[in-house]
Order: C-alpha cells, then structure tokens, then sequence
C-alpha cells in the first residue's frame, strides 16, 4: 500500500512539475495568420469608392529587420507584439465600419487581444540596442495611420485604407519574420 502511495505521490508531483513549467513566450504564429485572414475576410476586396481617399503611407520595414540571425531579435519579436497592441488600440474606436461582417471584426478584435495577453511577458527585458529605434518607427507609422482616421473623420474609406495598411503589415510579419513565431503545426 505504501509503494502504490509512493508511486501515485510521485506521479502528482512529476505532473504537477511538468504543468506548472513556464510556456514560452513567443506569439503564436496561427494566431498571426488568423488575425490577417479575418482582417482581409472582414470587408473583402479595397473599395473601388475608396480608390481616391487611398493615401500612402511608408511601412516601417526596418521595424522588423532581422540583423543577420536566422531567428528576429527579441527587440524585433517585441516589434511585433508592439504593432498588436497598436492595432488593438485602432481598433477600439466605437466608430468601426458597419459594413464590414461584424461576426469576422469581433473574433479579430477578440485574437488580437487574446495575442497581447498572452505575450506580455516580452516586455519585460527589453533588448535596448535596436528596440528604441524600432518603436520609434512603429510609433510614427501607427500615428500616421490614427491621423488619416483623424482627419477623414473616421469615413468608411479612411477604415478601409487603414484595413489595407494593417492587411500589408501583417502580411510582411508572416513572409519575413515568421521564424520569430510559435507554430503549433507547420504543413
């Protein structure tokens, strides 16, 4: 009776070990991928009504640069966790488009937060030799992007350039630093 005590105790405590062992903390690939899937399924293709309020907008490329390694720097991982949140603030304005499929939005909004709860364990050793440099040009790309909602009074065509805007941003995270994310799977 002892011994099937001993045995079961060890078990618990083996399991609960296991269990309790940190998870890593990295974005969830998937979750990237669903996020722009949702996000480019929300209100289909750019409106062609919207061809003349399309603006340009520099993308900030280098916020994502990988530095000569296989793997993004933890300061570009964080690059990455810093564009979520920005588009969970975007996106957390009461005057989102009604035109888009209100089902697909919610689950977007829903993933992106669930993604920045989730990793924000990242923040907390900031890697400073090109982190600062890489929010900085997150900062302004984000602020370029709040000042054209801003100043076209949040229209339907200023939502739709911003969607565009973010459908390239995620886009290039998941073509250029993929490597930076957690895959469950990869087929």
């Amino acid at each position: 009776m002892a011994l099937q005590t001993i045995t079961w105790m060890s078990a618990f405590l083996c399991l609960a070990q296991v269990c309790s062992m940190p998870m890593p903390c990295q974005l969830q690939g998937q979750l990237v991928r669903i996020t722009h899937n949702l996000l480019r399924d929300m209100g289909g293709h750019f409106p062609l009504e919207c061809l003349q309020e399309n603006v340009f907008m520099a993308f900030p490329a280098t916020a994502f640069a990988i530095s000569g390694a296989p793997q993004l720097s933890s300061s570009g991982a964080k690059a990455i966790y810093e564009t979520l949140k920005n588009i969970d603030t975007l996106f957390g304005a009461d005057d989102l488009p009604t035109k888009w499929d209100q089902q697909k939005l919610e689950n977007f909004q829903n993933i992106v937060y669930r993604q920045i709860e989730e990793s924000k364990c990242m923040m907390v050793s900031v890697d400073t030799s090109d982190y600062l440099i890489r929010a900085e040009g997150l900062n302004t790309y984000f602020g370029n992007i709040a000042a054209v909602l801003k100043e076209k009074n949040f229209s339907y065509c200023a939502w739709e350039v911003v969607r565009k805007e973010l459908l390239y941003t995620l886009q290039f995270i998941l073509e250029h630093n993929s490597d930076s994310l957690l895959w469950a799977n990869r087929t």
